[in-house]
This record gives structure tokens, sequence and C-alpha cells, in this order.
């Protein structure tokens, strides 16, 4: 069964997919910023990643490629025609991107820049256009060899072909949105619907006066290196406790290493006092602070020793730690399945039953 999400970085407003089936997975135009989150999904699903892949050199954000190999391998494939080093795979119209049993074609459709591809998965089931076309727009074309008549033929020939039910997922979208259809835009999009013609779109696309994008300078370069940028480590982990990270975006750690090395955290339980001394009874030096009763009382816990947060499922001790993380505390960790887990695993326990 195909496996298929839709992820979205709220700085850039760029969409990241990851389609997999049978185990292997690809990523397409995955953000440097949100490589941790991308890779968690990944791990958390239990899948292995095939690439990382490019609809076009972007100028918004660099791109997470590079980090993503480091962290989890597979390769890097852009188009050829991007001009961009350090891949694994240069593109061509016409290619195929296999993953389990399936696979995604590559169109080229340049025109935001001469190295823009959009990828369609087998069977026309959908369609990924980066941003040649967005939902009820498209990219601009005033820059990185950009062309609104090539544009214009990209989508009416190579996109606007495919069946009008195929549903289209763009790279960008600004108001929230996040698919359209090739008959919604065929029909509606107001710049390349209808009967517009090609001169009616580049004399509209030439006249934009768009401001000059705010990260260009930083993410061209970069992007042009697949997302290396020297200096930069790969995803390094935090060195204080052996911990994963979630989807979720919270840092968890096994029961196991907590009893062992107790004496090396602040252990605060967000429960309430009557399940503090319940059933389940609670860890030898831990701390309570209700998770009601945490932003009066951040004061309590010091900045200078790593906190693991507990409750009864991982469920408040999650939300503990996200709001200690904006609090400025830096070493945090979630011990995910709380007491129930603690306990099932015959961990040391004072009170309780």
């Amino acid at each position: 069964m195909l496996i298929f999400r839709q992820m979205f970085d709220p700085a850039s407003s760029t969409y990241t997919y990851l389609l997999a089936d049978d185990g292997y997975a690809v990523l397409i135009d995955p953000v440097f910023e949100q490589a941790r989150r991308d890779g968690a999904l990944i791990e958390e699903l239990g899948l292995q990643l095939v690439a990382t892949l490019e609809t076009h050199v972007h100028a918004d954000h660099v791109t997470g490629a590079w980090l993503l190999k480091q962290r989890l391998g597979g390769g890097i494939a852009v188009s050829k025609a991007s001009g961009a080093e350090g891949a694994d795979r240069y593109l061509d119209d016409g290619d195929r991107i296999s993953f389990g049993m399936r696979s995604l074609g590559v169109r080229a459709t340049p025109g935001h820049t001469k190295g823009c591809v959009t990828y369609v998965l087998d069977g026309e089931e959908m369609a990924f256009t980066g941003d040649c076309l967005l939902i009820r727009g498209c990219g601009r074309t005033d820059f990185q060899d950009g062309d609104p008549a090539q544009m214009y033929r990209s989508v009416r020939q190579r996109i606007f072909s495919l069946p009008d039910e195929c549903p289209l997922y763009p790279a960008h979208d600004y108001r929230g949105l996040t698919a359209t259809s090739v008959a919604e835009e065929r029909r509606f999009n107001p710049r390349l619907g209808g009967g517009l013609s090609e001169t009616d779109f580049s004399l509209t696309m030439k006249n934009l006066r768009l401001a000059h994008p705010k990260q260009i300078d930083i993410a061209v370069p970069a992007n042009m290196r697949c997302g290396f940028m020297k200096g930069v480590s790969p995803m390094a982990d935090p060195d204080w406790a052996p911990l994963a990270y979630s989807f979720s975006g919270v840092w968890e750690i096994e029961p196991r290493w907590v009893e062992e090395n107790a004496g090396s955290v602040q252990l605060l339980d967000v429960r309430e006092p009557d399940e503090f001394t319940g059933p389940l009874g609670h860890i030898e030096g831990s701390v309570l602070i209700p998770l009601g009763s945490l932003p009066d009382r951040v004061a309590e816990l010091s900045k200078d020793k790593p906190i693991v947060a507990i409750c009864r499922s991982g469920a408040r001790s999650a939300h503990a730690v996200k709001f200690l993380e904006q609090s400025g505390f830096k070493r945090l960790a979630n011990l995910p399945g709380g007491m129930i887990r603690w306990r099932s695993e015959g961990l040391k326990t004072e009170g309780g039953e």
C-alpha cells in the first residue's frame, strides 16, 4: 500500500512530500530546517530512504537533501538541466525513480527555472509540480533563467495533458491550500487556465514587479551544491544521553537508561498529586509539578541539568517538554509510555501497588 504524507515548513511555506511502498521511500523537496523531522518520520515508519528528489533549485529555502543523505543514506536526485553539483543522479525527461513496486516519472517543465521538473506517480495517480504550477497560480519567471514562454508550454503541454482528475501537489502555498487538480487549474487558474494565450501570460509575468526573494543569496548557492554548507554538521544528536527524535518533535529516552542514570538528570513528574501517590507510584527522586502548575513553577527547575519529563502515558510529559523548550531549556527528554511503560518493564518504583 502506498504511503503518502504532505509536510509543511511554515518559514518558507514549502511542502515536502513522502511517498513509500514496500518499505522504500522517496522525499520530494526536503527543507534544511526540517531534515530532523523528516528523518524521524522515515525512521518511525520503518522505511529505507531511496532518494531525495528536487523539483528545482530553490531560491527561498535550503534543501535538506545533503543532511538527510548523511543521516539516512539514499541518493540525491536533481534535474541535469539545473546545473547543481553533488547529486548522485541527474535526471532527464522520461527518467523514472523507483521505490518498492512504485515509481515516479520525470517530466521536464522548465520556465520558473531552467531545471524544473514535475514528478508523476505511475498510473498518473498524482503529480508534484514544484513551482511550475501552483494552486491558482505559478512560480515567477524573472530569475535563474526563467522564461514565461517556456512555463506556458510546460504547463499546457506537460501538466494539463495529465488526466482531469489527477491531483496536483505544488511545492508552495501561501494560503493554506494543500492540493488541486488538472481540471481545476485548466479551468480556474487566472494565469494559465481558460483561453489565455502565451502572449497574455508572458506579458503578465514580465510586469509582476516582484520583490527580491529574501533567502536567494543563501539558498541558491547552497542548493547548487544540493544543500551542502561548509561548517554545518549533519544533524548532530544531543550528547548527554542516547535520545531518539519523534515525528511529533520531541526528544525521547528509554526507561532503562533513566533508571541507570537517574542521579544525573532532573526527573520531572507532571501528573496530579493523587496520581503521584496512586497505584502506578512514581520514580524515586522525581519532583512533582503538575502540568497545569508548570508555568508558575518553572523557576524551580535548573537549566544546568538535563530534565526527563514523566506522566502516566507520555502525553502530558511531551507537552511539558515543548513548554520547557519554549522557556529556554535545552537538554530535555520525554519518557515515552510514561509510568505505564515503566511499571510494565519491571523498573524500580516508589509507592504504588
